[in-house]
């Protein structure tokens, strides 16, 4: 290979790399754009929105070297051309052909990123159907996709003023004005303003000669031509005008756009004599001008519409500019994380040894790099949060195959969309989260039929909402099914021997059973559920993000689940505490208050030690004793008192020593599934304190408490 070839290589693999993001995020929008679609098949705006994806997946597929996608899209893209072009329609057929294109799509691009073979029959298969959609004779508008070039760059958009004055005649012709006027829009950022000073009185109307005239201004990086070509049909019989504007300083802030009388003269609607109107009245020039006879109404409006385009576009363009952002890998913020937690580690143990007494100035500097580091870590931490929108848009996709397969009617709707959480913690969540919505369209929702007689509406519905609460996210799945039958749960839990038949349970405890390896209430396997496996995985992967799942259910009404996510998996608020020698962080975002024991203070239950707290019985587990901690206890402890899933619980400690900002480190393989302990943390002088798992802690209490 000579070294062209080489650097051409290369120069392909760095596109490509460079494209990736966007790859997936253009197949997301297609999908998106489709389920609109759906909703509204005769939408054009939505229809445009289709056929753009498909074009720019084309065009930078080409432009990177993926031959057989942009192939694959341009067959695709013609199907939507014509319907654009109102010759076919957007059916449920289309629709479903459409989003199988999306998912081969996909598929293709798996193929290079992520090393998964692609089966070619199937783009081969979906071609062809495509191809018989296509209406016989029509000659897409887009052509076909040429060999790969190098990518050139963009031209700048020009803005234009066109004003389309039709021959009377035009509709004899068979042409409408409006498909051409629509052509522009297409071209990019269009104006349009009727002129309707030529209609005549209505005794002398025709209804068959054309009165209107427009105009029209319009930003496009399509060129001139592309302007022409709208026109060339018409342009022998009507008149079109088109003047170029030059804006770029008015974009570049250097100065204003042109007055309204500018732009009339310029348009000759003006003479320039006219612009030395004045009058004593305080109006606006282009209000004295209509008073006065000089310029019609609906000029006066075109003029000030091309006033507000520009004013508009230069709006945009600094919004750009503002919020003008760069693709970084991940690993990189990854890295820059691991980098800030070793900074604060750092900082802690400068701050440590200046409040050691070793002087006002090394102190006041340990302050100044403590907030310093404080800000860097809110900032780096900020920038790996991302919408949980981006995961909540994949669900509509899975509610409306799985609907339709298992032949229900299902609304989704989502709140909070924009509620941010660390991108690391949506990755994980997102296979959890399809296992919980398709069991809410399976087993939650009801066949329409049994809604309408159980007196519901006969299309279910499953709500996701995403609100912050202190440092963690709650997300709620919530459908409007059958609820779930705490009767049938304690029946199958007696079966598989996971209860006594007596077990004296709450119905929350009894919905929390369906969490459990191997149980399911499902009377015959399916392709969805009834194997028994999937609720248990959900809750190990929520437990191990360090989140709750909660479960809610009123039979007849439906089912409600909660799931309480972390912020962020790297760096949390601690609370540190010491036994002995021995250092433990207790999540900040879960302690309460913290109170001392003395053994007056302490009382009994059935086996379980309780503190009371202003009349309120709390019970406690004393860490010492947890982690076989040598040592004596002292006469006066200390107790956190944390909140578990509205319980609220007492660790027993021998000194609090307070906040700390707390960098997460994973344990070592040998006690990485050590009971109670999710993490470690380095103090500042070097030590290692212990983070505890809380919910887990709780969980084995019980567990301990109920075989004894």
């Amino acid at each position: 290979m000579s070294d062209m070839d080489m650097n051409e290589t290369f120069d392909l693999n760095v596109l490509r790399d460079m494209f990736k993001s966007e790859a997936y995020e253009l197949v997301g929008e297609l999908e998106n754009a489709l389920l609109a679609l759906e909703e509204a098949p005769r939408d054009k705006d939505v229809i445009g929105r289709v056929f753009r994806a498909l074009h720019t997946i084309k065009g930078s597929g080409g432009a990177c070297g993926f031959d057989s996608i942009a192939h694959f899209a341009h067959e695709v893209e013609t199907l939507y051309d014509a319907i654009r072009n109102d010759q076919a329609a957007a059916t449920s057929e289309v629709i479903n052909l459409t989003l199988a294109a999306r998912d081969q799509i996909v598929a293709l691009f798996d193929e290079f990123y992520r090393n998964k073979a692609a089966d070619p029959e199937v783009t081969e298969q979906i071609i062809a159907q495509v191809r018989k959609l296509v209406p016989a004779g029509f000659i897409a508008k887009s052509k076909k996709p040429a060999a790969p070039a190098p990518p050139v760059e963009m031209p700048a958009p020009e803005t234009f003023r066109i004003r389309f004055r039709p021959t009377r005649n035009l509709f004899l012709t068979g042409t409408d004005p409006l498909n051409l006027l629509g052509e522009l829009r297409d071209l990019g950022k269009c104006e349009v303003v009727a002129q309707l000073d030529d209609i005549p009185a209505l005794s002398e109307y025709n209804a068959e000669l054309c009165y209107v005239y427009w105009d029209v201004i319009l930003t496009t990086d399509r060129g001139l031509d592309a302007i022409k070509d709208v026109f060339i049909f018409v342009q022998d019989s009507s008149e079109v005008t088109i003047q170029p504007i030059d804006i770029d300083g008015v974009l570049a802030g250097e100065e204003e756009y042109k007055r309204l009388g500018e732009i009339l003269v310029e348009r000759g609607d003006l003479s320039p004599a006219d612009t030395q109107i004045t009058a004593s009245e305080q109006k606006r020039f282009g209000e004295i001008l209509v008073d006065r006879g000089v310029v019609p109404t609906d000029r006066i409006e075109s003029a000030l519409t091309e006033q507000q385009h520009v004013r508009d576009l230069r709006r945009e363009r600094q919004k750009v500019e503002e919020v003008s952002s760069i693709r970084v890998q991940s690993q990189k913020l990854d890295k820059l994380v691991d980098l800030v937690g070793e900074l604060v580690t750092v900082q802690a143990r400068l701050t440590q040894i200046a409040a050691s007494g070793s002087g006002a100035v090394l102190l006041s500097i340990a302050e100044e790099v403590e907030r310093l580091t404080a800000e860097l870590r809110d900032n780096s931490m900020s920038i790996r949060m991302v919408p949980i929108g981006t995961i909540f848009n994949k669900f509509k996709r899975v509610v409306r195959d799985l609907s339709k397969t298992l032949g229900k009617s299902v609304e989704l709707v989502m709140e909070g969309s924009e509620t941010e959480l660390d991108k690391t913690v949506i990755e994980k969540i997102h296979d959890p989260m399809v296992h919980l919505v398709r069991n809410c369209i399976d087993h939650g929702i009801e066949m329409p039929d049994a809604r309408v007689a159980a007196g519901k509406p006969g299309h279910g519905t499953i709500r996701l909402t995403a609100e912050h609460s202190g440092a963690f996210v709650l997300i709620r799945i919530q459908d409007d099914g059958a609820g779930m039958d705490a009767d049938a749960i304690r029946r199958k839990a007696v079966e598989k021997g996971l209860i006594a038949a007596d077990a004296q349970l709450g119905e929350s405890d009894l919905y929390s059973l369906v969490l459990l390896p191997g149980f399911s209430t499902a009377a015959q396997v399916t392709d969805v559920s009834g194997r028994g496996v999937g609720m248990d995985v959900v809750k190990q992967a929520i437990d191990a993000l360090r989140g709750t799942i909660e479960l809610q259910s009123v039979r007849g009404r439906g089912t409600t689940i909660t799931l309480a996510l972390p912020l962020t998996l790297a760096i949390i608020d601690g609370f540190l505490t010491r036994i002995g020698e021995v250092h433990f962080v207790i999540p900040m975002s879960l302690v309460d208050e913290c109170v001392e024991l003395t053994e007056t203070a302490s009382v009994s239950s059935s086996g379980r030690t309780l503190l009371n707290v202003r009349g309120e019985l709390v019970p406690y587990i004393r860490l010492r004793e947890r982690f076989a901690v040598g040592g004596e206890r002292l006469a006066i402890e200390q107790v956190v008192i944390t909140r578990v899933e509205n319980m609220r619980v007492g660790f027993v400690v021998d000194h609090i020593v307070g906040g700390h900002q707390t960098v997460i480190k994973n344990l070592g393989r040998m006690y990485r599934h050590v009971d109670g302990i999710s993490g470690a943390t380095i103090l500042g002088d070097g030590s290692v304190a212990l983070i505890l798992d809380v919910p887990k802690l709780v969980q084995g209490v019980e567990r301990e408490g109920a075989r004894a």
